[in-house]
């Protein structure tokens, strides 16, 4: 019976021995160290096995106190940085304003003495003088030695309205480069069948001041109504927006000074047909009564003139205008039995060679 009731025991304290007791007082050493940790299970198993089977049986895991627990220092593994994702780094904050790219300083020293070999044009070598020297002339001509000229008829034209009909011409020429040119006006009108109304002749050096306005100065010669030369200084050139202006002061011999400012504008409604509206004003420092012209603004014009290119250098247009004289002039048009201003309907051409 002796021999059942220890068989028995034995039976029993077996499996309280092979209990896990890994959160005893060795628990700390566990989970620092798995080695340290295995070490200290297998004494706390030692000790066990020395109690009796009833006091394991009564432990609580529960009530263990774990905050005193120096974690610290716990063995951490190696951290393997080869296989961290760098991709998802933001990089925008970075100041890489102080990083040393290796920029290479410019040479201080000219170029260097082979740069200096050899012909002077680079293209010779290859293709030869001979063969460049016509190129080279060509573009001389483009850029500063260009010599040519023109001949406009700006207005020839028939102008019918109350009283006579008229006739009226103002024509333009030039020769020269670039930057200098030789320029010839002429411009009058006159009654179909009857004299010359007026008529003058310009001849004016230009100067080009800038890429759109030339200087010009020279000599003004009415042949009518009156014989009388004129020194002349004005401008000639577009205006912004593409406004063509031609303005200029007149000092006579006698000492009468006029001025007289033309503007005109290309509206095209198609890449022939051209809508263009023109105004002229007159003005004078004084009386000149031979001439029939008051002082201050004296006259005015405006007109539009619908024309069609059937050539780019041969446009016929039709239009209307109105003329009036103003002020003074007006009163010497009143004494001389004329009307001070009229209206006019417009058949003309313009061509230029």
């Amino acid at each position: 019976m002796r021999a059942l009731l220890l068989a028995t025991a034995a039976l029993v304290a077996a499996p309280v021995a092979a209990q896990d007791h890994s959160a005893h007082a060795g628990h700390s050493a566990s989970t620092q160290d798995p080695v340290a940790g295995n070490e200290a299970e297998s004494h706390a198993h030692g000790a066990s096995a020395n109690q009796p089977a009833a006091e394991h049986a009564v432990v609580d895991h529960s009530a263990m106190d774990h905050s005193t627990m120096d974690h610290s220092k716990m063995d951490q593994p190696a951290t393997d940085r080869s296989a961290m994702d760098h991709s998802t780094m933001d990089h925008s904050a970075m100041d890489h304003s102080e990083m040393d790219h290796g920029a290479v300083p410019v040479p201080s020293s000219g170029p260097p003495p082979r740069a200096l070999e050899g012909p002077r044009h680079a293209a010779d070598v290859i293709f030869g003088a001979a063969a460049m020297a016509p190129s080279r002339e060509q573009l001389a001509l483009e850029n500063g030695g260009f010599r040519g000229g023109s001949f406009m008829f700006d207005r020839l034209e028939t102008r019918v309205g109350q009283g006579e009909d008229l006739y009226l011409w103002d024509a333009q020429g030039w020769y020269g480069g670039d930057i200098d040119k030789l320029w010839i006006k002429s411009e009058g009108e006159g009654a179909f069948g009857g004299a010359v109304e007026s008529a003058e002749v310009q001849a004016l050096w230009s100067h080009a001041i800038d890429p759109w306005f030339d200087l010009q100065a020279g000599v003004r010669y009415d042949l009518e109504p009156r014989s009388r030369a004129h020194a002349v200084i004005g401008v000639q050139g577009l205006a912004p927006y593409m406004f063509e202006v031609d303005a200029a002061a007149f000092l006579s011999d006698r000492g009468d000074l006029t001025a007289r400012i033309e503007a005109e504008y290309d509206q095209r409604i198609t890449q022939r047909l051209i809508l263009q509206p023109r105004a002229e004003i007159v003005l004078a420092a004084q009386d000149v009564r031979p001439a029939g012209v008051g002082a201050g603004l004296s006259s005015i014009e405006a007109g539009l003139r619908l024309r069609y290119e059937i050539a780019r250098e041969f446009a016929p247009y039709i239009g209307v205008d109105y003329e009036a004289k103003l002020g003074r002039t007006a009163d010497f048009a009143r004494a001389d039995g004329e009307r001070p201003d009229r209206v006019f309907f417009l058949l003309g051409v313009r061509a230029w060679f």
